[in-house]
């Protein structure tokens, strides 16, 4: 372990065991897997997402990481009748129709409703540690000068809205990797610190999997970034909502919301959250005085490559 690899550990240690919070969302990736071995002698206890109807991969790793650092891991399965109900309280707090951020945020919304069911009030979550370390599959591709200032641009507009649900249910979430020393630590590095290579695959987070390789199962070091939909399994909705909802229904449809609302809808699954929208809000008003979405009208956030209230990508 090289001196930059033991300063990001030891800092990341301090954080993380500093934490008050007795539970963590686990999805056994490497973000809460390294959270979760920090904090297991401190009777931590693991909370996982899966979903019965769609196929995901968190169950698996999940349960090895359990296993492995020897915490208590409640597996919170979850059938289509409570994921669309979840959709419903998602959209209510996140007030947007973006299907991607609803897709992932539904998984966020169902943990912290069991979490609020046992009154728990603080959680441990891993976010932050993609947009920091460089983790995500996009920011890999990128040479030196892009990469940096792409992540620049990320930790200006990072938002995470597991605490914006986590809050609405009366519940403080904990994130670690976003700690301001953390920050400042990481900034300090140089690339290949971030994005590096093992076996001729790119890897992102690199300094995190070798500070902590030692210390996980090599199938969780190396395990390849995935988002949280695909992790859940509700990845599947897309398909779902494609074959519930007949293309002459569709068409109809998006063209009267077109008409009436300004509002163009890409897909069959956007076309079920924004009926669910506009049952609680008022379609996105223009504004000549704003940078707007070209789709649904609604500000876009400065130096936002995609539109949060659609999901509109790239602007």
């Amino acid at each position: 372990m090289n001196i930059s690899e033991k300063n990001v550990r030891v800092l990341l240690e301090e954080i993380t065991s500093q934490c008050d919070a007795d539970w963590i969302a686990f999805s056994g990736g490497l973000d809460s897997s390294i959270l979760g071995q920090i904090k297991k002698e401190q009777g931590l206890k693991a909370i996982t997402v899966v979903t019965k109807d769609f196929l995901g991969t968190d169950l698996e790793y999940s349960q090895i990481m359990g296993k492995h650092i020897g915490v208590h891991l409640e597996l919170r399965y979850v059938n289509i009748n409570d994921i669309l109900d979840a959709i419903i309280g998602t959209i209510k707090i996140l007030k947007n129709f973006n299907d991607i951020e609803i897709r992932n945020s539904i998984v966020s919304y169902l943990y912290l409703n069991t979490l609020k069911e046992k009154n728990v009030k603080k959680v441990i979550t891993g976010d932050g540690a993609d947009e920091i370390f460089a983790g995500y599959n996009f920011l890999i591709k990128k040479n030196r000068a892009e990469l940096r200032t792409e992540l620049r641009r990320m930790k200006e507009i990072m938002h995470f809205t597991s605490e914006k649900i986590a809050s609405e249910l009366g519940i403080s979430v904990q994130m670690p990797y976003i700690n301001e020393n953390i920050i400042e630590l990481v900034e300090t590095l140089p690339i290949e610190h971030l994005v590096n290579q093992k076996n001729g695959i790119k890897f992102g987070k690199w300094i995190l999997r070798k500070a902590f390789e030692n210390d996980l199962p090599s199938s969780v070091i190396w395990r390849k970034k995935t988002p949280m939909q695909d992790g859940s399994g509700t990845a599947g909705l897309t398909k779902m909502f494609d074959s519930v909802i007949t293309d002459d229904i569709y068409q109809e449809k998006i063209k009267k919301i077109k008409s009436k609302d300004g509002v163009t809808i890409r897909t069959k699954e956007s076309l079920h959250y924004y009926e669910l929208y506009r049952e609680n809000f008022k379609a996105p008003e223009y504004s000549s005085n704003k940078n707007l979405c070209p789709d649904c009208n609604a500000e876009i956030v400065t130096n936002s490559k995609f539109c949060r209230m659609c999901g509109k990508f790239p602007l």
